[in-house]
């Protein structure tokens, strides 16, 4: 590996750390030893890279620095390169769009050696759009998880009874031929799993959740852990509990 390559590797694994990172696990990521490390982190510091720590405790890179976005490595650009390519067979219309825009971009802006992975890949996805089943726009529901914003839901179950709840999304999931809306149901007072085709009407609301998206995935995630994949030992999630 080329120095300036080791070096870009390090700021990175100090900037997705949780606390500090040993220059032992440094060494093992970058492949080298602890010496060379200890003079590369030596280095940086040397150019106001602002890493503090010490031998022994551990290094953590300071909030607010930044590389250029673009400082992309072989693997990162195909994983960008199969991750897009999956996104124009399989996201909505508008998300499809988009990652046909994405690819355009990466191209344009990599260096010379980078475009042949994107052109010419190794590894891709089916680019055979599956045919999910129609229902909600998909569109509407990802603004309301960014904007934090309630909705107000028409929903008929797997029984084919007809509801209406409030609820508060924060995820969408793909599945084979289906996409899942998870979200915290106010009549239900719990999370609850609503397939986006079975959704026949949609109100954005102009009340916030009391919590964050982010927390609130955080404490379904957390549900998951506790019970399994399956909440409860109910039904396959895949199917919508409503």
């Amino acid at each position: 590996m080329r120095r300036a390559q080791r070096l870009f590797q390090i700021i990175q694994i100090l900037r997705t750390g949780r606390g500090p990172v040993t220059a032992e696990r440094l060494a093992a990521e970058v492949e080298t030893s602890r010496r060379t490390i200890y003079r590369d982190l030596a280095a940086l510091m040397a150019e106001r890279v602002p890493i503090r720590g010490e031998a022994g405790v551990g290094y953590v890179l300071d909030d607010g620095f930044d590389l250029p976005p673009l400082m992309l490595t072989a693997d990162e650009v195909e994983a960008l390169a199969l991750g897009v390519h999956w996104v124009a067979g399989h996201g909505d219309p508008q998300l499809a769009k988009a990652a046909v825009a994405l690819r355009s971009k990466i191209v344009a802006a990599v260096p010379e050696p980078l475009k042949k992975i994107i052109e010419q890949p190794a590894v891709q996805a089916s680019s055979v759009e599956v045919p999910f089943a129609e229902g909600a726009d998909l569109a509407v529901l990802r603004k309301a998880i960014h904007a934090g914003r309630k909705i107000s839901i028409g929903y008929v179950d797997a029984q084919g009874a007809a509801t209406r709840r409030t609820v508060w999304p924060f995820l969408i999931g793909y599945f084979e031929g289906i996409r899942l809306l998870a979200a915290w149901c106010e009549s239900r007072a719990d999370f609850r799993n609503f397939r986006t085709d079975r959704i026949t009407r949609i109100e954005v609301l102009d009340e916030h959740f009391a919590v964050a998206p982010p927390v609130l995935l955080a404490r379904w995630r957390a549900t998951l852990d506790r019970s399994g994949p399956q909440q409860g030992g109910g039904p396959d999630p895949r199917q919508g509990q409503g």
